[in-house]
């Protein structure tokens, strides 16, 4: 049930009263409710987070996206520290363009160009700190950046939750030494990231036009992005080739994609245990070999 003092915020945002409110499924970082009031309107809410700026920085991200102008994101109609207030999209069913169309939008966004990697704020991965104010050389050096602000802090953490055995220490060691070489040569300009885009951040609306949900934005290397939407699958060939066609990747990223994929692995693995421990060593050491 939904506290009755957010109800009140609402009831005064909206003007009128709340008619029905249903549970629905999102995610584990917060409670989700769609929210239909009496005058028609139907709103999404989530409440119930367990840090305190967590709904700012989603509200932030989102209208980040949506300040491009690229690809749909929701509408953010009220955010304060216990709740966020969301335009509800009814999801559609995808026709045969859906993920061309997906491929060239999010191309599109990618053209977003900054002069800093990092963002003008940290945020969120999943319920784990995201840090993306960069400091010293990370601001101009993607290598720098990542490292650090990525893939080091998410193996700290591994170590502070005992997460970290022999294989991922000696791993990342020899990591370190070599990244500059792994990433060399896909050297470009910070754009816009999603940050987190897995099959479950996004949404296809009434018309058949993909939607962003959940951000963690960033300005960084566009291949983390896209190297993670083949964690858990969910996206189709078509996808890829639309992408390609209208936003060329750097030669070798293939090769790079295990090492953006890391992260969300190490995060994985603070988030839900060791479970990920075994893909996280197999992803150190395909750079080992």
């Amino acid at each position: 049930m939904i506290k009755s003092q957010i109800i009140e915020k609402i009831e005064n945002w909206a003007g009128c009263k709340i008619q029905k409110q249903k549970s629905v499924s999102g995610g584990s970082i917060a409670q989700t409710n769609l929210i239909k009031f009496e005058d028609g309107r139907t709103c999404l809410l989530k409440t119930g987070s367990e840090h305190s700026d967590v709904f700012f920085k989603e509200a932030s991200g989102l209208k980040e996206i949506q300040k491009t102008a690229c690809i749909r994101t929701p509408d953010v109609y009220c955010v304060e520290e216990e709740l966020l207030l969301m335009e509800f999209i009814e999801p559609g069913h995808k026709d045969q363009n859906f993920f061309i169309k997906f491929g060239k939008q999010l191309a599109d966004l990618h053209r977003h160009t900054s002069f800093k990697f990092g963002f003008k704020e940290d945020n969120y991965i999943g319920s784990t700190p995201q840090l993306n104010i960069p400091k010293g050389t990370e601001s101009e050096s993607w290598i720098d950046f990542y490292y650090n602000k990525r893939l080091l802090y998410q193996y700290k953490l591994a170590e502070q939750n005992q997460l970290v055995g022999n294989e991922l220490k000696n791993g990342f060691l020899v990591l370190e030494n070599r990244i500059e070489e792994i990433l060399e040569g896909s050297e470009e300009k910070p754009c816009l990231l999603h940050g987190d885009l897995w099959g479950g951040n996004y949404l296809c609306d009434l018309g058949s036009n993909p939607v962003l949900i959940d951000p963690a934005v960033y300005y960084g290397h566009r291949e983390a992005d896209l190297a993670m939407t083949k964690l858990f699958g969910g996206f189709t060939n078509e996808f890829y080739q639309s992408y390609s066609k209208h936003n060329p990747l750097p030669q070798g990223y293939d090769y790079r994609e295990n090492i953006y994929l890391l992260y969300h692995v190490l995060n994985h693995l603070n988030l839900f245990g060791s479970s990920y421990y075994g893909q996280a060593v197999r992803l150190v050491w395909s750079y080992l070999h």
